[in-house]
Parts: C-alpha cells; sequence; structure tokens
C-alpha cells in the first residue's frame, strides 16, 4: 500500500484555514458552549485535528474557554467577521425590506436561508413588530431535514440532486430516518401542489412554518424562505388562504429584485 503523500506549501496552510473555518461554522448561533468532542461531531475531523485548531483559535482570540470549563464559544472577534459581511451584503440590504413588509402583515418572523452542509443557514432574518423570535435570526442554522425552509429548499433542487441530498439525511438521521423521510415527502406533495409547504413542530414543539423555495441574482442560486410565528397553531385552511399566496408573492417579488446580482454575500 503507497503512502499519502504529505501536503506542502500553499496546499497544506489551505487545508488548514479549511479546516479552521470548518470549525468556526460548527458553532452554533444560540451561543451554546461547545466541547471538541463535539467540534469533532459536527465537522467530522478527527479529534486531535480539532484540538489542535481550537488551540490555535485561542490564540489568535476568535474563541474563548468557557470559564470553569473545558468547552469554547465565539469571541466578539469572530461575530465581529460575519456581522462586516452582513453589513456589507446588497443581497441582505435589498431582501430584508421586502421581508419586513411580509412579517408586519402576517405579524411572523421571515427567514431567508442558504444550505450549509445538511442544515439551512439564515443569511436574513426580519420579525413583526411584537413577534416572538425563539432566539433566532442572522446566522441561525437549523436542521434541513425537519423544517419548513429545509424542505422547501429540497422541493427546489432537480431530481438527481434531491435524491442524493435526501440519502444524506436518513443516512445521519438513524432510527428518525422513516420519520423524516415521510414527513420531507409530505412537504414535497405540497409544494408541487401549492408551492409552499408547512411544517408544524419540526425544528420546536407548537412552532409552525410556511416555506417556498426561490432562485436568487444571475446564477439563480437556490435559497428558502419561511414565515413562522412561536406557539403557532396554524389553521390549515387560513394558511392555505392567507400565508401560502403572500410568502409566494414576496418571494416572486424578491427573485425579480435579486435577479440582479452577481454574488450572494
Amino acid at each position: 500500500m503507497s503512502a499519502v503523500p504529505a501536503l506542502h506549501g500553499d496546499a497544506a496552510a489551505l487545508l488548514t484555514v479549511s479546516r479552521g473555518l470548518a470549525v468556526l461554522r460548527a458553532f452554533r448561533s444560540d451561543g451554546t458552549p461547545v466541547s471538541n468532542t463535539e467540534l469533532a461531531r459536527r465537522t467530522g475531523l478527527p479529534k486531535a485535528t480539532v484540538s489542535r485548531l481550537t488551540s490555535t483559535l485561542l490564540q489568535l482570540g476568535f474563541i474563548r474557554r468557557v470559564p470553569g470549563g473545558r468547552e469554547f464559544e465565539l469571541t466578539a472577534g469572530a461575530y465581529g467577521m460575519g456581522h462586516a459581511l452582513v453589513a456589507a451584503s446588497e443581497l441582505v440590504r435589498t431582501a430584508e425590506p421586502v421581508m419586513q413588509t411580509l412579517a408586519d402583515r402576517l405579524q411572523a418572523s421571515v427567514a431567508l436561508a442558504m444550505p450549509d452542509g445538511l442544515d439551512m443557514l439564515y443569511v436574513a432574518y426580519r420579525a413583526g413588530y411584537g413577534v416572538a423570535t425563539l432566539r433566532l435570526g442572522r446566522g441561525t442554522v437549523l436542521p434541513m431535514a425537519t423544517t419548513a425552509i429545509g424542505h422547501a429548499y429540497l422541493g427546489g433542487l432537480d431530481e438527481p440532486e434531491r435524491r442524493r441530498q435526501l440519502d444524506r439525511l436518513t443516512t445521519v438521521a438513524g432510527d428518525d430516518a422513516q420519520a423524516i423521510a415521510r414527513g420531507i415527502a409530505r412537504s414535497l406533495a405540497d409544494l408541487a401542489a401549492q408551492g409552499a409547504c408547512t411544517v408544524l413542530g419540526g425544528y420546536q414543539r407548537d412552532v409552525g412554518a410556511t416555506a417556498v423555495p426561490l432562485r436568487v441574482g444571475r446564477r439563480a442560486v437556490l435559497m428558502g424562505m419561511s414565515c413562522g410565528k412561536a406557539s403557532l397553531q396554524i389553521d390549515v385552511e387560513l394558511d392555505a388562504r392567507v400565508v401560502v399566496p403572500a410568502i409566494k408573492d414576496a418571494a416572486v417579488e424578491l427573485q425579480e429584485r435579486l435577479a440582479p446580482l452577481d454574488g450572494l454575500l
């Protein structure tokens, strides 16, 4: 068996940077501290590699150790990079006024998300006045497999890529694979029938959301947009009559406004 060739120079540096970014991306927006073991699980990297990377990120000031524990949390330095990127984002500046109008009209929260592995990453978020937000916002990461916004994204994929993504989702789901597959199938049927899907209790019990897929920019990048509320008991007939047309109209407007964009963020 031949040995794997060692990486040198730019290739080794690129691999290290890539792995370091993967570790930073593995932290969640809720601010919950994370251990090396959990970071290894989320990134798929060996724990020894993760330990070296967190040691470096500590020295650089992007993460800090939780007092009295062995877990880590992001520092303002790491958050600052993300906020600077969002502040300069033409996508966010263009999308959020449309999203705010929809949020105010439906007294709900509205999110725009793109895929991040097997999750969905919120890149823009607005809430109607007085709406409970469940501590969600820009940078929130939610599971693709169990959320309306994730199902909407899956519905927008072409059939071969959708099958591949479904295989990945069910493979990692373990004992929940059949339930997840059934939930996604229901959403795909709704998307085919009415152009939107609704998921109740997918991420958190007693929370409902309706979502649609949309294509963004000149490269027609697939994203998802959702509309939901905390402690929402959705009236299915009302949802079909009011929420679905409203979010579909907002998606069309967003696609038109964002069509000239060359990039996303």
